[in-house]
């Protein structure tokens, strides 16, 4: 069977070094070819984000500023994501992104891994 992110390229924005890098271990051993870690927003702007990005996983703050933003920017140009936060405030992700999951920090692995695949088209959602 496949590992579920198999051969996918990720970005992941997240400011928290730690977090980082354990989604980073994460997607790989899930199958990603990939995977790009953001501190920043400046880190990805100007990039064409389809031509180097099949999926990302965002937290809603980096560094004091909100990312829903780039987020709109990625689902204009076709990438799906997720978004990773330990900011619980609902509602103005849902209205925003109806279709998006939000997962919540702390999260497992497991319930990200998931997400990334079952936005990817990858595994059904329960």
């Amino acid at each position: 069977m496949p590992a579920l992110l198999d051969g996918l390229r990720i970005l992941v924005l997240e400011d928290e070094f730690l977090i980082a890098m354990d989604v980073e271990q994460l997607c790989r051993d899930h199958g990603a070819a990939d995977v790009t870690i953001a501190r920043e927003l400046t880190e990805v702007d100007g990039q064409a984000l389809p031509s180097h990005f099949d999926a990302a996983v965002v937290d809603l703050m980096l560094g004091g500023v909100s990312t829903l933003g780039f987020a709109a920017r990625l689902r204009s140009e076709g990438v799906p994501f997720v978004f990773a936060s330990g900011y619980s405030d609902s509602d103005e992700i849902r209205g925003a992104f109806p279709d998006v999951r939000l997962v919540t920090k702390p999260y497992s692995g497991d319930d990200l891994i998931e997400a990334v695949a079952i936005a990817c088209g990858r595994a059904n959602a329960a």
